[in-house]
């Protein structure tokens, strides 16, 4: 995922300093002061131009992120509040290399090049300050983003959901191919669990979306509602757990209330309902299994599969090759 690329962004005073501190450094070497200063100009704007611009160019292109994560990033901040500053950093690195330049060149013949020293590191400094709080809010971002699930819109994604504890994660983790991947939303406290499950040249991508999918809509928040949206705009089905134990801490009537709730705000996403724990109580029409016995565990991999061949997303079908990194 690109989020994880991005390097921390340092604040207007963490460029100077080290933009500074290198430049009299390497400005101590030179014997010839008029060089040394106009070296120390060049060397000043061009590590802020750099630092600048390397902020900016790893970032990613927001107008191609796919709609799922168009919708959290909007969610949590704002792409076009981020493009602002991503723009307005970039401005500062361009105005820095120009009005430096400017200034080492003006040095040459110049009379008394420290003080030209001196006023080109003030406008520097000047214009770098000027864009502190985009830095500020960038890093923010950056620190965010990067930690968001890594679900890849171009596979055949399967959404678990149900109440908490009726056996979501035991799920994942027990047909996942590989250790799942759990990662944090920053709009909610939950934990997002990510497993994959391999089908020859395909993956099943499989998702628990603990805080969004399991509780009733009315009980969801404002930015839970939109997150909600997101979610099932990347799902290409939702598979539904009902713990018919009721040990999870929930009736079999609120589960079956919950899971028309999910379908009604779900309309055009296949949702599948299967009964863990089927061996303590059992439901007539739905299809059984046990995530601690992992009896019917393979009939729901099945239908998993089933799904997926009938997928535009199904590789082996369309003879495209693996488009994952």
């Amino acid at each position: 995922m690109e989020f994880e690329k991005i390097p921390t962004i340092p604040t207007a005073d963490e460029i100077l300093d080290r933009s500074l501190r290198r430049a009299a450094k390497n400005k101590k070497l030179k014997t010839n002061r008029d060089l040394a200063n106009e070296d120390f100009v060049r060397s000043v704007y061009s590590s802020v131009y750099d630092k600048l611009s390397d902020s900016v160019q790893k970032f990613p292109n927001f107008d191609e992120l796919s709609p799922f994560y168009t919708d959290i990033v909007n969610l949590l901040f704002s792409i076009d509040k981020i493009k602002h500053s991503l723009g307005a950093i970039q401005w500062a690195g361009e105005k820095v290399r120009e009005v430096g330049g400017a200034y080492a060149r003006q040095m040459r013949g110049a009379p008394d090049t420290n003080a030209l020293r001196k006023q080109a590191t003030a406008r520097i400094s000047s214009i770098v300050q000027q864009v502190d709080k985009d830095l500020k809010y960038l890093n923010e971002a950056r620190n965010v983003l990067r930690k968001l699930p890594d679900i890849r819109p171009d596979e055949f994604t399967v959404v678990v959901a149900g109440y908490p504890n009726v056996g979501k994660s035991s799920f994942i983790n027990l047909v996942s191919s590989a250790t799942s991947e759990v990662a944090g939303y920053a709009f909610t406290t939950k934990r997002i669990i990510v497993g994959h499950h391999e089908v020859g040249r395909d993956r099943i991508q499989i998702v628990d979306t603990p805080g969004i999918l399991d509780r009733p809509v009315e009980e969801r928040n404002d930015i839970e509602q939109q997150a909600l949206a997101a979610i099932t705009n990347v799902a290409d089905m939702i598979l539904f757990i009902v713990d018919a134990s009721e040990c999870c801490g929930y009736s079999l009537e609120d589960q079956l209330k919950l899971m028309e709730s999910i379908k009604e705000i779900t309309k055009g996403v296949p949702l599948e309902v299967v009964i863990n724990k089927s061996d303590m109580k059992g439901l007539e029409g739905y299809r059984n299994m046990s995530t601690a016995t992992r009896e019917g565990i393979h009939d729901v991999v099945a239908l998993l599969r089933e799904y997926l061949a009938s997928s535009p997303k199904n590789l082996t079908a369309r003879n495209q090759p693996e488009i994952r990194e």
